[in-house]
């Protein structure tokens, strides 16, 4: 099985992210490359670190009009990210058009909900449905769009495999046993997430703020 560990390189230093995807190279699946990056480097930042030879995972969770979002993409297309991720919460026609304009070889994923929410926080947006019920429904949604596959918890993985069995589930907010939730509110382990059905793991300051980002990679592949 490919490696599904792809690093969330976050930060506006591009010295510092190509320092980290060289040190983790040899034992992750890929690099995501957030807003917080693409906002200081553009898309020279994006070659430059593609060019360390590992897939780009492209986290800008696009949202907008189908028009503005579809142009968008296609300004990125030339970058082939493996990964991009778009909003859910667009709406379908939305997707539609992310989908189309998107390269041939590129996975568009729709983030459902923000690892940094919970069920207090969508009733306060408006929302009165618990979080796995707004994640049943908005992945249901790209799976009608043509999305290749979803971004969501941990919690919610194995549920959402279960309804889409040849999806692409992409899950952040991991952290390794015993260690600090940080800003993450529905977290789980990268092994729990693993055994759950995720495609993709994607595990940060774990890895990146790691004495030894390399060995850290290593020590949770490990678990897997």
């Amino acid at each position: 099985m490919p490696n599904r560990i792809h690093v969330a390189v976050d930060t506006p230093d591009l010295a510092r992210a190509l320092h980290l995807a060289r040190q983790v190279r040899t034992h992750v699946g890929g690099l995501k490359l957030g807003l917080e990056f693409f906002c200081a480097n553009g898309a020279a930042g994006v070659r430059e670190v593609a060019a360390v030879g590992l897939p780009i995972f492209l986290d800008l969770k696009l949202h907008d009009i189908p028009n503005t979002v579809a142009k968008a993409i296609q300004a990125l297309g030339d970058l082939q990210p493996a990964i991009l991720t778009v909003h859910a919460a667009g709406g379908r026609a939305m997707l539609e058009d992310a989908k189309a304009a998107a390269p041939a070889s590129t996975r568009v994923v729709a983030v459902t909900l923000l690892t940094s929410l919970d069920g207090d926080d969508l009733r306060a947006t408006g929302i009165a449905d618990d979080a796995p019920g707004q994640v049943r429904r908005l992945a249901a949604l790209a799976q009608e769009a043509g999305l290749d596959g979803i971004v969501c918890s941990g919690h919610e993985v194995a549920a959402a495999r279960a309804e889409w069995r040849d999806g692409f589930f992409v899950v952040p907010g991991l952290r390794p046993a015993g260690g600090p939730a940080g800003d993450q509110k529905r977290m789980v382990t990268p092994a729990q997430a693993a055994a759950a059905g995720a495609s993709v793991l994607v595990i940060g300051r774990p890895i990146t703020a790691a004495d030894d980002p390399d060995r850290a990679a290593r020590e949770i592949a490990a678990t897997l």
